[in-house]
């Protein structure tokens, strides 16, 4: 078994990642999703959380291809609404959700907007939240002209959050709720670590939309931004760049 003890300074952080666990693990198996495996929960509590352990090795160009394979099967299965029916957390942060008819009014509100609302340097926050709210009505259209349904996602699918074994890929340290697809993969792009045979097996199963280069700005600076209300400067210019991007973008 793998024990991991509450870091965070919310008591509910490991009871919510023991959720989007169970709803990953759920879901795969209601819709006979291939290769994609979730760790079994033992316990949970505010305190600590106790999953199967996963004997983890590198990974092959097989295995990055069942994981392109799975995570684009999940993606096909359809829900009702974007969003989640509660709070969850990306990183140490909240993640805000709610349930909403469209995606575009989602992810601006609860994702950009939330996270630059958090910069407590005044200048910073004005620099990056004016180019999105200035934008606002236009990034809600284009997102929900480009978002085809809501998938159940992972929300924070960086190499680092994948593990392989005999067995196939596994998906650990979620932050789902439902949302364009796309987030999944603009965000295995953020940090490196995904071959091309991974794409290439997600694109013959569901392939990317035409505007993917797009989005995948817009859906990255809410990484982005996380990063840098966690961890600082270090990511300030990009939290930047990714704004003029947008801003080139969308006028």
């Amino acid at each position: 078994m793998f024990n991991k003890s509450n870091s965070s300074q919310f008591n509910d952080h490991l009871v919510q990642e023991a959720k989007g666990l169970d709803l990953l693990r759920q879901t795969i198996q209601d819709h006979q999703v291939p290769h994609l495996n979730i760790p079994k929960i033992q316990s949970v509590s505010d305190e600590q959380l106790v999953l199967q352990k996963v004997n983890s090795s590198s990974w092959n160009p097989q295995l990055m291809e069942q994981l392109g394979e799975g995570l684009a099967h999940l993606h096909k299965v359809k829900a009702d609404y974007y969003g989640f029916d509660e709070d969850n957390y990306i990183g140490l942060n909240p993640q805000i959700n709610g349930k909403f008819d469209h995606w575009g009014q989602f992810f601006v509100k609860q994702r950009l907007l939330y996270q630059t609302n958090l910069i407590k340097d005044p200048k910073v926050k004005k620099l990056l939240e004016e180019p999105i709210l200035e934008r606002k009505d236009l990034l809600e259209t284009w997102l929900n002209r480009h978002c085809i349904h809501p998938s159940l996602v992972h929300g924070d699918l960086w190499s680092g959050n994948v593990l392989f074994d005999e067995q196939g890929p596994w998906l650990i340290d979620p932050a789902v709720y439902y949302g364009d697809r796309e987030v999944d993969l603009a965000m295995t792009e953020m940090f490196g670590g995904f071959n091309d045979g991974f794409y290439e097996a997600y694109d013959a199963v569901y392939s990317r939309t035409s505007v993917y280069p797009q989005k995948k700005v817009i859906y990255n600076l809410y990484h982005y931004l996380n990063h840098y209300n966690l961890f600082g400067n270090s990511y300030l210019q990009s939290c930047r760049n990714l704004v003029d991007q947008i801003q080139y973008y969308f006028g």
